[in-house]
């Protein structure tokens, strides 16, 4: 009778775990997620970061492109001012 007992204790074991609510599993929950903030959280930082700089970047090289044009048109309007200038010279 003692076999069939204890198999039948294997069996409500096998069908009815232990809660494992304890002291234990609980500080293994919690320094599983320190573990895996410790992980994520640079990543996220670093991750943000080059985001910021990324845009940055982006807004400069706009206003570099910008004024690279604007300088065309400067030094196309000051070549004219000088063509204008020096035909003027020539016919006073």
């Amino acid at each position: 009778m003692s076999e069939k007992e204890e198999l039948l204790d294997e069996v409500e074991t096998f069908f009815q775990p232990k809660r494992s609510s304890d002291l234990n599993y609980f500080l293994y929950l919690l320094l599983s997620l320190i573990f895996v903030a410790m992980f994520a959280f640079p990543k996220i930082y670093i991750t943000e970061q080059i985001y910021f700089k990324s845009r940055d970047i982006a807004k400069l090289k706009v206003e570099y492109d910008t004024l690279k044009e604007e300088n065309k048109l400067i030094s196309a309007s000051v070549e004219s001012i000088k063509f204008k200038n020096q035909i003027l010279d020539t016919l006073f």
